[in-house]
């Protein structure tokens, strides 16, 4: 080919030959209206599978969403037939059925079979949807096998049928029905004058959708919970009508579930939070106004750039939590956008900014410190972010990036000005809340930086290189993680032992003083000023919180040795509450033990061939059953039975053969199944809430079995 050709998209090569010489104009096919859709669906539905056949069902319900966020529609239902039909209905004001004058067909027709023909255009039908190409109804009409269409409108029900985008009637039920083509739209029947709406039944054509692509309840029930939180007032109902085994459940019969919310994106924030708050939900709403240069028709049909001013509504709510993961949804007058765009770039910088501003002007961050980044600000964060524009642009039909430059400005410019005014609140409510958010922000910052100063001090040291971890640290010689065991031990007294009872090749010591700090009612700033949680993070070598690294971790087994009474029982309820808080994936992997050291040692007078001399009990209830049953078999022992008040009392010999020898030991591995009701454990009986506690103790000292609280 010696000259540049230029081909369309909807052009292709067709023929065996395709040889430079013989390479000519008859080799160029044009595909023209829905051809190009059937021939390369992926282009508009983004795939054939499950997510693509979603994607068909999201279009058509789109433009009824599109009717309420008009105000003409109060009601969607979407049924899911067991044919393998879905259909959509609202009572918005119905698909126009006049005649359009430049095709000569009827609204629905133009809707449903012209590429790019809708209300959106003009600019007079709606001031924001989620449709906007004018072409989600006619690409899911020509995947469609069968879709039939019914119009509330002007005192009739107008009908009309189509077969993979081609318009006719069909004799019977069903997709595989006979088919006769015919254009025009029919009057089915007459109705109430007032009563309008419009209903789309589709079958999906299987010789596009892969075999196994369906669509999912679950995922369709997220998706209309959404939309009935961003259009408060909505009702959304979801039926499905298939049998069991195909949707995937064991309930029979049809399934119904209901959607209304009333309290908008705020009640949306509420549901999307988990963690306990750490201030109410906030709005941040405003406007802004922006120009951009489109083609427009003018009468003589020639298309003209001119220079239009649109107006683009913001509306944001969001709301801290004690947690550390950062939930964000956004969305373009009610179409997600999964991975952001300019909007949501927007209202990140503009967070980092005003709370960065907003922290120096109140002294919270001293002069040395650098400048809180935009992690520190989103940590615990949940966001909903709605922006509401004419004709918004986006990436490719699956709206899944906003491109409108300007909404990055203007989401910023309301962000800046709407959350620096509750930061900086005067109210006793809102002060305290904004203090809150602030200093949790602040924590994250100091965590982040101490973390990073932790990481760079926790690669296992050789032996040269020892003197960064602390100096009461006596490790282990072997380099092996799997086989390495760090023991944390309570007081000074109990190491001098332990250090002659471990096998120092794999087992390492670390003492602590007394009780460490509760970190469940301190902030992170407190847990890192603390000597001992700094120590044991230090030794672990992993980091905290959420830049908590298990593949760092110096240590396979962490193994908290604690005398076996009630004070002993409190540090080991400490040192597990630092590590589910901060160290959770030791816990959730497996590798946190808690030691089992005797309470008793019994001493036989004349012990027989094969029997030990020494017999160790854990429990009071275990000694007085080993006691009788020693009475009952005639076993002399020594009325002294020593009780060990702490782990100093013992000597190394019996620490290494009742606690720390893996040949004899016995260890109690740490699970947290449910981490939901793990962490509610732990705020109760650790929190800052005393009153729940007290009523805990209160109503559990009568019947809660002792040996529980040495577990």
């Amino acid at each position: 080919m010696t000259a540049e050709t230029s081909v369309p998209s909807t052009a292709l090569l067709t023929g065996a030959d395709r040889d430079g010489g013989n390479y000519t104009a008859r080799h160029l096919l044009v595909l023209e209206g829905l051809e190009a859709v059937r021939k390369r669906p992926g282009m508009y539905i983004g795939s054939t599978d499950s997510r693509g056949l979603m994607h068909c069902l999201w279009e058509i319900i789109d433009n009824s969403v599109d009717e309420a966020l008009g105000g003409h529609c109060a009601r969607i239902e979407v049924i899911l037939h067991d044919d393998g039909s879905v259909e959509v209905r609202d009572d918005g004001r119905g698909i126009p059925v006049d005649v359009e004058p430049k095709t000569g067909l009827s609204g629905v027709e133009v809707v449903m079979t012209k590429l790019h023909a809708g209300g959106k255009f003009g600019g007079g039908s709606y001031a924001a949807s989620g449709g906007l190409h004018g072409v989600g109804a006619s690409v899911v009409n020509a995947l469609s096998s069968r879709l039939d269409v019914e119009v509330d409108r002007a005192g009739h029900t107008h009908a009309i049928s189509f077969r993979r985008g081609v318009p006719g009637i069909f004799t019977e039920s069903g997709p595989e029905a006979p088919f006769d083509p015919a254009n025009g739209l029919r009057k089915a029947k007459k109705i109430p004058k007032n009563r309008t709406g419009t209903r789309v039944r589709f079958w999906a054509d299987r010789q596009i959708f892969l075999k196994d692509a369906k669509l999912s309840l679950d995922t369709l029930y997220a998706r209309a919970r959404q939309t009935a939180f961003l259009v408060p007032g909505l009702t959304i109902v979801v039926r499905d009508e298939r049998s069991a085994d195909v949707r995937g459940g064991t309930a029979e019969g049809p399934v119904e579930e209901t959607f209304r919310f009333d309290g908008g994106i705020s009640e949306f924030c509420e549901f999307l939070a988990q963690d306990k708050p750490v201030c109410d939900v906030v709005r941040l709403s405003g406007e802004g106004t922006f120009k951009e240069t489109v083609p427009v028709l003018d009468d003589r049909g020639h298309m003209t750039p001119t220079e239009v001013t649109r107006n683009l509504g913001v509306d944001i709510a969001l709301r801290w939590g004690a947690g550390y993961d950062t939930t964000m949804r956004s969305f373009v007058n009610i179409i997600a956008t999964p991975k952001g765009g300019t909007h949501v770039s927007g209202f990140e910088r503009a967070v980092a900014r005003t709370v960065n501003e907003v922290l120096r002007s109140a002294k919270l961050l001293r002069v040395a410190e650098d400048d809180v980044v935009k992690d520190d600000a989103l940590e615990g964060l949940t966001a909903v972010i709605t922006v509401r524009l004419a004709e918004p642009q986006f990436e490719g039909q699956t709206k899944e990036v906003l491109g409108t430059s300007a909404a990055s400005r203007i989401v910023a410019n309301v962000v800046a000005k709407e959350l620096k005014a509750f930061l900086t609140s005067t109210k006793r409510d809102g002060k305290q809340q904004a203090r809150a958010v602030l200093e949790k922000i602040v924590a994250a910052a100091r965590t982040r930086i101490a973390a990073r100063q932790h990481k760079e001090a926790q690669r296992r040291k050789t032996a040269l290189e020892s003197s960064s971890l602390p100096a009461k640290l006596a490790d282990c010689r072997s380099d092996d993680v799997d086989r390495s065991e760090l023991f944390i031990v309570e007081g000074d007294s109990a190491l001098g032992t332990a250090k002659l009872a471990r096998n120092s090749e794999f087992q390492a010591l670390l003492p602590i003083r007394g009780k460490i700090l509760n970190v469940q009612k301190s902030s992170v700033s407190d847990m890192l000023k603390n000597a001992e949680c700094g120590a044991i993070i230090q030794v672990i070598g992993a980091g905290s919180g959420r830049t908590f690294d298990i593949d760092q971790a110096r240590y396979g087994k962490i193994v908290l040795l604690v005398d076996a009474d009630v004070d002993g029982a409190h540090i080991r309820c400490l040192l597990l509450t630092l590590f589910q808080r901060y160290m959770r994936p030791m816990v959730e992997s497996g590798r946190v033990f808690a030691a089992v050291p005797p309470l008793h040692r019994i001493e036989l007078t004349n012990p027989k061939k094969g029997q030990e001399k020494y017999v160790y009990t854990y429990s009071d209830n275990e000694l007085r059953n080993t006691l009788l049953e020693f009475q009952r078999k005639g076993i002399k022992y020594k009325e002294s039975i020593q009780r060990y008040k702490g782990l100093g009392e013992m000597d190394a010999d019996q620490l290494a053969e009742t606690t720390m020898d893996p040949r004899h030991r016995t260890l109690r591995r740490i699970n947290i199944g449910d981490l939901d009701a793990a962490e509610q454990v732990f705020d109760l009986l650790m929190g800052n809430d005393v009153a729940p506690r007290r009523g805990f103790i209160t109503e559990s000292a009568a019947t809660l079995d002792r040996s529980r609280i040495d577990a």
